[in-house]
């Protein structure tokens, strides 16, 4: 399996991502280029280049329209969703309604109109992480595996799998985040012993939430119920801060904020540091200047208060727990650890009322909440790609179906053949038949959800059985049969129990959420940002060598002063140069490497024989 090159893990989070990979026998969470070990989910566009994590993060305050974050909430749904509704009206950038309700994010790139969907911005992101990875391994990385919440439907995980391969990834397979944060804790906590635990995975994110039950002993990790909510997460207690804050502003100064791209996401920057340090601090103060038209913004807020803001959204958080239990068929008791994960359970409010619901049980914050899941995916490449030691070789993951899968009934009814948090992988059948007379064919439309009403689901595919022979509805015996794979690919197959006619659908990870033609534009546009940054980097290489070789130039000619050493008039000469280059320096900005280069030449030529001689 060496051949394959390393494999890597990669928590794709909803505001940070993290990378991590096997390494000397133990898991390496590597940092990116700014030393850090988690990386922003956040992409900027500008008249020069595009940005991409940190950098696009700090151009954020100057640049809100253009500069996108969170899309892991718009990935696979559907514009008229009205989650997206919501989320649409707290970002700053432009998020329109595109062909199939499709939502497109409308950004300026290179002073052009671009229309990206959230799948291309994932890819930059993922693509990100990749480099992140490649510069620390100092080889190519093709294989990866990648994590999405537990919560996550059919459709949203098959646009992270497109995601992953617009970037260049092979994606080994796409795992519950829950699921990889408990392997995380398995092999810190439990390979010592073959005793089986009852652990719940409480994940609490920057916009995903989700709630995990596992049974876990040595090697075994069976998830046994799920819950949660992909829209929910530190974004929705910042958000309630900036409301705050906004209408407290309003109130002092009469003037209205709704509109001002700049000042609303100056402000969110600010709220969402007041949050992280109200995890410590009983207190902080939000200051902006020149907030908006001129005006100084400064205000107080207490742990109270925001707790008061987001108490409704942390109970929630609390009802999701209550359900998975029961979803579980367990009780309190029966749990041995309740482990935390992601940033926001800091929060101290959280860890209290998760407390409270365990009766005072104390809570496990063992592993690192940021860096935890992109731990357990790591482990999971390495176990796929046969890189790990024995130890981890042996480790089995069972995962559930987060969401219920069945038939639509000609009534619209939902007939459920695969129940919700069945473990995986599986084989359910269930009965069919025809509904008229002497019906020839049946179309089997395959949905998705909880819903009662099949159209209130999610349609993941259809297909069609023929060849029946002619009968009073009725008659015909059907039988169809729901076939899903590790990797969550479902096969379902229809059968005439009769002729032993059959059809089938695969309805994989990797198809159906984007055209082909869709999914190769985006190739081809990936590639095309990965050329131009190439490019760019290297003008901007070239330009720095020419600033530094002026710069130098001029610190030589002041150090050894040689303005006295010199004759007056080449001394002249030669600072009045150095002045030229500098000015030349800072109105020639965006010009080609060539230019640069032929330029240092040029100095170089010129200065060298003069500076040489001292």
């Amino acid at each position: 399996m060496a051949d394959q090159g390393p494999a890597i893990g990669i928590d794709l989070g909803t505001t940070y991502s993290c990378v991590a990979v096997w390494q000397r026998d133990r898991i390496q969470i590597i940092p990116n280029d700014q030393g850090l070990r988690i990386t922003p989910s956040c992409v900027a566009f500008n008249d020069i280049e595009r940005l991409v994590g940190d950098a696009a993060m700090n151009v954020f305050p100057m640049n809100p329209a253009n500069t996108v974050f969170g899309v892991k909430r718009l990935i696979g749904r559907r514009f008229s969703d009205p989650l997206v509704q919501r989320d649409v009206k707290h970002w700053p950038f432009q998020v329109i309604c595109g062909a199939r309700d499709k939502p497109m994010i409308d950004v300026t790139s290179k002073g052009q109109k671009k229309k990206c969907t959230a799948e291309e911005i994932s890819s930059m992101v993922l693509t990100k992480m990749k480099e992140i990875a490649e510069d620390f391994l100092g080889v190519p990385v093709k294989n990866a595996v990648i994590t999405v919440p537990a919560y996550f439907n059919d459709s949203q995980r098959k646009a992270t799998r497109v995601a992953g391969y617009i970037s260049g990834l092979n994606v080994l397979r796409v795992i519950a985040e829950p699921t990889a944060a408990a392997v995380a804790y398995g092999l810190d906590n439990m390979f010592s012993s073959s005793e089986e635990k009852n652990v719940l995975i409480f994940d609490l994110g920057g916009g995903t939430f989700d709630v995990s039950i596992l049974a876990m002993d040595k090697s075994t990790f069976k998830v046994k119920s799920i819950a949660g909510d992909t829209h929910l997460g530190g974004e929705d207690f910042d958000s309630r801060m900036v409301n705050h804050f906004v209408k407290e502003f309003e109130r002092k100064h009469r003037k209205d904020l709704s509109n001002n791209a700049r000042a609303l996401g100056r402000m969110r920057t600010a709220c969402e540091k007041a949050k992280r340090n109200l995890s410590f601090m009983s207190h902080t103060t939000i200051a902006i200047d020149c907030f908006y038209d001129g005006v100084d913004f400064q205000c107080k807020i207490t742990r109270a208060k925001f707790e008061e803001l987001n108490m409704d959204l942390f109970e929630q958080c609390i009802g999701h727990v209550d359900k998975c239990l029961k979803d579980a068929e367990m009780d309190k008791k029966s749990i041995h650890d309740v482990v935390l994960v992601g940033g926001s359970t800091r929060i101290p409010k959280v860890q209290q009322l998760l407390q409270d619901f365990f009766d005072g049980k104390e809570l496990c914050k063992s592993i690192h909440p940021d860096e935890a899941i992109a731990y357990g995916a790591a482990v999971q490449a390495a176990n796929l790609t046969g890189q790990g030691n024995p130890e981890i070789q042996d480790l089995v993951l069972w995962d559930v179906t987060p969401l219920s899968l069945g038939i639509r009934e000609i009534n619209d009814s939902m007939s459920v053949v695969v129940p919700r948090n069945t473990t995986i992988p599986t084989k359910k059948e269930q009965g069919f038949t025809t509904t008229c007379d002497d019906q020839t064919s049946v179309t089997f439309q395959v949905y998705e959800g909880e819903r009662p009403k099949a159209s209130d689901n999610i349609l993941l595919d259809k297909f069609v059985l023929s060849e029946i022979p002619a009968a009073p509805r009725g008659v015909a015996k059907i039988n169809v049969r729901f076939d899903i794979d590790a990797n969550g690919i479902l096969t379902v197959t229809a059968t005439d129990r009769t002729t032993g006619n059959e059809n089938h659908i695969i309805i994989s990870n990797v198809t159906g959420i984007l055209s082909k033609d869709e999914i190769d534009r985006m190739l081809d546009e990936a590639e095309r940002f990965k050329l131009e940054d190439e490019e760019l980097k290297k003008n901007f290489d070239a330009k720095n060598s020419l600033e530094n070789y002026v710069y130098r130039t001029r610190a030589a000619f002041f150090s050894k002063n040689l303005a006295c050493e010199l004759p007056a008039s080449e001394a002249k000469k030669l600072e009045d140069e150095i002045k030229s280059a500098i000015e030349w320096l800072d109105e020639h900005k965006d010009i080609q490497v060539d230019v640069f280069e032929n330029k240092r030449k040029d100095l170089e030529s010129i200065w060298n024989p003069i500076v040489s001689k001292f």
